[in-house]
């Protein structure tokens, strides 16, 4: 456990060589921050200048009152100087040295036997027997030489834990397991966390953060939560596997009827060329001026409520829409079920929902039913020319 005064992950970085990385993002001391973005995105060159493995054109990098990295000032630390936890995707463990003398290996400061003890010790914390602790990496499976992997890189008693795809080389069994033994470890570390990652739903299941990477550059960085509702842009959106984004335009004040404060109507349109769609009222955050300009904008699921009956004279408000649809696909994922919808208006329109409980049940493929939809959820996109 680490006992040390609790700091802060701070980076800013902006270079164009050896490969483009732009943008700025922090990490509180027991928070999991996890970069996700496509491949080539540079997740993994981010965690390769933070562990002082690639030395970056213009960056600082600091941990608590430490300077890791200035380049204004022509500071870099050495990888060794930074104490840093790192965890591969491919184990990296010694083959021919068993599981507690490939955690030893992280304290060869200490004497021999105080070494072994505690490489036994965080062993036992990571759920290892004592027979498993004195087989070979061949001898394990590919959850138990994760565990020794971070144990090892846990016995340095890092002051940042850097993890890169830890979990893609598993089975899903193991990969929920180690979710668990993590969640278990992050009550005890206090020390920032990065995670690169891949899969959209590990980030959300594991991380306090998200920074979002597309091309060497940091687009957006905030809870899971605060991004998935609010993406800076369409290709935030993308990225994040947001399935309702739709296409629109910007009417301001310009609608059916006057509004509110803090309210505008935006037209939904079936496609980004149609010439008329349906007016939504939604709030306006004052970041759009245009009238007319094209949008584009996403609602998460929990705006939607599904009506396994077809209500033709449901009522509807400006906030809280009735749209007549049809199932078109229904798919069974275990306890959830994804379900395609074919909106009546406007016209060629669907929609990607997630159903759960008693509620996936009454509903079937070819089915009319009405879905209600909250504005409020509704988040608003310029479109970048």
């Amino acid at each position: 456990m680490n006992t040390e005064q609790a700091v802060d992950l701070q980076v800013d970085i902006s270079q164009t060589s050896p490969m483009p990385l732009r943008g700025s993002f922090s990490c509180a001391p027991g928070q999991m921050l996890a970069l996700v973005g496509p491949s080539g995105a540079g997740k993994t060159s981010m965690l390769r200048v933070l562990a002082g493995l690639l030395q970056p054109e213009n960056a600082r990098v600091s941990v608590g009152s430490d300077i890791w990295c200035d380049t204004a000032q022509g500071l870099h630390m050495r990888p060794q100087q930074r104490r840093v936890g790192l965890v591969f995707q491919n184990y990296a463990l010694m083959p021919h040295m068993n599981a507690v003398d490939n955690v030893a290996l992280a304290m060869l400061h200490l004497p021999s036997a105080l070494r072994l003890q505690q490489a036994r010790d965080w062993l036992q914390r990571m759920g290892l027997t004592p027979d498993q602790q004195n087989r070979l990496p061949a001898l394990l499976s590919g959850g138990q030489q994760q565990r020794v992997a971070l144990a090892r890189a846990l016995a340095r008693q890092p002051r940042l834990l850097l993890m890169d795809e830890p979990f893609s080389a598993v089975d899903q069994m193991s990969r929920r397991s180690l979710y668990g033994l993590i969640a278990d470890l992050r009550r005890d570390l206090h020390i920032p966390i990065v995670l690169v990652t891949h899969d959209l739903n590990e980030a959300r299941q594991l991380a306090d953060k998200l920074v979002v990477m597309d091309a060497g550059e940091v687009l957006q960085e905030g809870t899971p939560a605060h991004i998935y509702r609010s993406p800076r842009n369409a290709r935030v959106a993308d990225l994040v596997g947001i399935p309702n984004r739709f296409h629109g335009r910007w009417l301001g004040n310009r609608g059916p009827h006057a509004l509110p404060e803090g309210f505008a109507w935006l037209e939904w349109l079936p496609h980004a060329d149609a010439k008329s769609g349906l007016a939504l009222m939604v709030k306006d955050k004052g970041r759009l001026k245009t009238w007319g300009q094209p949008v584009t904008w996403v609602i998460q699921g929990d705006g939607f409520q599904v009506n396994p009956v077809l209500t033709e004279d449901a009522a509807s408000d400006s906030q809280r829409l009735v749209l007549q649809a049809q199932v078109s696909a229904l798919r069974s994922l275990g306890e959830i079920s994804l379900a395609t919808l074919a909106l009546a208006e406007p016209a060629g329109t669907q929609l990607q929902l997630t159903l759960s409980g008693t509620q996936r049940h009454k509903v079937k493929t070819g089915q009319q039913i009405s879905v209600s939809m909250d504005c409020r959820w509704i988040h608003v996109m310029p479109v970048r020319r």
